[in-house]
């Protein structure tokens, strides 16, 4: 069984499957991909992704608003209590720091960010962490706002072997998407093959980043078994193995998956 931790259904490509979620969720599970975790990203989109989640077997979703979003409104605590209190909402954000692509926005990141990080350990949920060129911010944040008993997840990680360590120092796992199979990312090969395996999550970001060989068309959850075949290569286990690993890793952080989870 394998897990993708990390998509977006609400903006998956469904052309190829007669404009129907279920139909791509099935070309999924026919390759052993039999739990997903949907993300939202806006306050837009918080409710359609819970109802996602509601509508389909073994989906899941988090709840939150992805630092290039800040603009468009923030969730405070409050707000983001009521929707974690939902039916199979497992997970807090995408939320973090983005300051690639965003500077003027840093002190709307970073109180959208710590608001996050407090719902979570109100809620006892981990937090689903999107971070780029913040490294120091987003682990000072994490640290003084936020609760490690829950924790949470430095989802498609792109960043150095210091800041993984530092991260699951804190008690992070360390997600891993299709951009591990990119002819140019030796160095994220050389962090997933020192982050142990107890500590890692594989993802698609879907509808983002399809993996090698499928680099540079709209990404699929199914395609996240590429992304399990190449990690496992990387870490010298067999598929299964991997497999194995990050569905338990799964559900020790998303603790809550497992009450709705149906075999």
């Amino acid at each position: 069984m394998i897990i993708d931790s990390h998509c977006h259904l609400d903006r998956i490509n469904l052309d190829r499957y007669e404009d129907t979620l279920s139909l791509a969720l099935d070309a999924a599970r026919e390759r052993d991909v039999e739990g997903f975790l949907c993300i939202s990203i806006s306050l837009e989109n918080l409710q359609a992704v819970v109802d996602i989640a509601q509508a389909n077997r073994n989906v899941w979703a988090s709840v939150g608003v992805h630092p290039l979003d800040v603009d468009s409104g923030l969730a405070d605590v409050e707000r983001l209590l009521a929707f974690a209190r939902q039916d199979k909402v497992v997970a807090i954000g995408e939320t973090g720091l983005d300051y690639y692509y965003s500077q003027d926005s840093k002190a709307l990141q970073q109180e959208s960010f710590a608001s996050h990080l407090q719902a979570a350990g109100k809620a006892k949920l981990p937090v689903v962490v999107h971070t780029r060129d913040a490294r120091e911010d987003t682990l000072a944040l994490i640290r003084s706002e936020g609760d490690s008993e829950s924790a949470g997840v430095l989802h498609c990680f792109t960043e150095d072997w210091d800041m993984a360590r530092r991260a699951m120092d804190m008690n992070y796992m360390i997600s891993i998407s299709g951009i591990v199979t990119f002819k140019n990312a030796e160095s994220l090969r050389d962090v997933v093959r020192q982050v142990p395996l107890d500590r890692l999550l594989i993802e698609t970001d879907s509808p983002y980043l399809a993996p090698v060989p499928y680099r540079g068309k709209p990404n699929q959850p199914l395609y996240v078994r590429e992304v399990a075949e190449y990690v496992a290569e990387l870490k010298g286990v067999s598929l299964e193995a991997l497999a194995e690993a990050t569905t338990a890793n799964f559900f020790r952080l998303f603790n809550q998956a497992s009450k709705t989870r149906i075999l």
